[in-house]
């Protein structure tokens, strides 16, 4: 007998009138925001400019969703390019399908792009955010909620998906909501990233390799759960080679990086330090301190001047009646 249960939602789209508002959408547009917004304050803390991970975020957010569409839509093929599919549904992002090993890949690629137009060194933007991009997979994971995919094995415990649609092969029922594992692992990750990054002081991309590894390492076994179709390649599915290649990857990263290039960056975007220098400079001024010392420097120092120059006036005059004198007893003589 069921006692408990995660129910899922009956639809997972609403229409404001004409216009459809999709919760995986919704799901990953929130977990954007978040993760620019984190992202910021966690730059800013690093020294460098407000908005700037904005600006990059407008390459990075766009090849992010194309690779993470492309990978899913190759290492799920058979869902548009067989028998009886329709091809042009692999355009249609909205209706669920992105992998976030292309979305890592080609996000980076467009970070890369953005970070290379503003002179900043791609490493230390990638630590930046990847607690912010640990998090926004947390929110985007409750977009597979409301499309009722991506689900575990059959389970009766409290906590357990129940599945109501019967679509693309789904069995009613209720499974492990691997959703939700995986959800609550990433914000686990986003919290050992940002704790880790204060207390080892993590630079040169370390953070955000931390944060990789961390990820992988709680994907392989939540992909070991779920049921739904997959490649299998020596009995695993292609997801958890990807989590356990990348991991490794990611490790290995680390080791070589800490020997390498230990500390952090001085300096992570060329001109904010000197922004920040010109601040502190316009703020003194309007408090007038430096203005007040200097113009009483200014004061004494002409004091000071007036002073001499008045001295040397008060004997001016001295000289010229001794010169008049003079001149005047030569007349004498010569006359």
């Amino acid at each position: 007998m069921e006692l408990a249960f995660i129910p899922s939602p009956s639809r997972g789209v609403l229409y404001l009138g004409p216009i459809p508002l999709r919760g995986y959408a919704f799901c990953i547009i929130l977990g954007v925001f978040v993760a620019v917004w984190l992202g910021n304050k966690r730059w800013i803390a690093r020294g460098g400019r407000a908005g700037t991970v904005a600006d990059i975020a407008v390459w990075a957010v766009p090849f992010g969703l194309i690779g993470g569409r492309l990978y899913h839509v190759i290492t799920d093929y058979e869902l548009y390019f067989s028998e009886g599919r329709d091809w042009v549904d692999a355009f249609k992002i909205w209706e669920g399908g992105l992998g976030i090993w292309g979305a890592i890949a080609l996000g980076a690629l467009g970070a890369w792009i953005g970070a290379r137009r503003r002179g900043i060194p791609m490493p230390a933007y990638a630590d930046a955010v990847a607690p912010g991009i640990a998090i926004a997979q947390a929110l985007g994971r409750w977009g597979n909620w409301f499309n009722q995919e991506l689900y575990g094995r059959p389970t009766d415990l409290p906590w357990a998906l129940k599945i109501t649609s019967s679509a693309d092969g789904r069995v009613p029922g209720t499974y492990h909501p691997t959703f939700l594992y995986e959800s609550l692992w990433c914000v686990g990750v986003a919290l050992l990233v940002i704790w880790a990054d204060r207390r080892f002081t993590l630079g040169h991309g370390r953070a955000f390799a931390l944060y990789v590894a961390s990820y992988c390492a709680g994907r392989f076994w939540i992909e070991y759960m779920r049921v739904d179709d997959a490649h299998h390649i020596l009995g695993l599915r292609l997801n958890n080679w990807t989590a356990l290649v990348v991991f490794l990857l990611a490790v290995v990263y680390m080791v070589l990086s800490a020997r390498t290039r230990p500390g952090r960056e001085a300096v992570v975007e060329p001109g904010a330090q000197t922004d920040g220098d010109g601040a502190k400079e316009d703020a003194e001024g309007a408090t007038g301190k430096p203005d007040d010392s200097g113009s009483a420097e200014d004061a004494s120092g002409r004091g000071k001047d007036e002073g001499a120059g008045n001295g040397k006036d008060a004997e001016d005059p001295g000289d010229s009646e001794d010169g008049a004198v003079k001149n005047g007893a030569d007349s004498a003589k010569k006359g």
